[in-house]
């Protein structure tokens, strides 16, 4: 590794779906903004994460799925990178699917939060398709999916129907208006948006 003293452990996590046709080969060099970040010279030596307890990035052939659970240690210039790997991705990918990446502060430790003290943790959410009617419409399962989790601690599912089809009238108007602008693959802003800082403590890693 190249970053021995960095201030984050970045954590990339995902399933992508990716196209029959592509071959590892392929799939390897669209992943090269990661293990190249990671200062490995192929996919096999940058494709292990920090921790051994996690998969890391994985291309699973079968299923033609591309799954990423990896961390690496890094700084704010890793944020380059991942506009390089969605692009590639954006090229090899069958359907729309989010990536989720977590910076953790490595230097804020127990005493520091026990203290009061707020760690540099942020939080991005990405989205790649093969064109911008499936990154909308990864965009869209997921509001659906966090806006019922969260609607269903008060509300039947059955009742919410009609916040569901609003939520599709919404991202409709959306994709109208920006079907033909490269903003359309940007994360979506403001609360539980893709850009998020530190407040609500930190997130947990995921477990496997």
């Amino acid at each position: 590794m190249t970053h021995p003293h960095a201030p984050f452990e970045i954590h990339v996590h995902g399933d992508v779906p990716i196209k029959p046709e592509t071959d590892s080969a392929a799939l390897h060099e669209a992943l090269k903004p990661l293990w190249k970040y990671a200062g490995a010279r192929s996919f096999g030596e940058g494709s292990a994460s920090l921790y051994e307890e996690e998969p890391g990035i994985r291309f699973d052939s079968s299923n033609h799925r591309l799954q990423m659970c990896w961390t690496v240690r890094g700084d704010d210039d890793f944020r380059m990178v991942l506009d390089d790997l969605c692009m590639n991705l954006n090229e090899l990918s069958a359907a729309g699917a989010q990536i989720e990446v977590t910076f953790y502060d490595a230097e804020f430790d127990e005493e520091d939060e026990a203290q009061g003290g707020e760690s540099r943790d942020d939080f991005v959410m990405l989205f790649v398709g093969p064109d911008p009617g499936a990154i909308m419409q990864a965009q869209r399962d997921l509001l659906v999916h966090d806006v019922v989790n969260m609607m269903e601690r008060h509300f039947d599912g059955s009742e919410l129907g009609g916040v569901v089809a609003e939520i599709d009238k919404l991202f409709s108007q959306r994709f109208d208006n920006l079907v033909s602008s490269l903003d359309i693959g940007k994360p979506p802003r403001g609360p539980g948006g893709g850009n998020g800082h530190g407040g609500g403590g930190r997130r947990p890693r995921h477990l496997h």
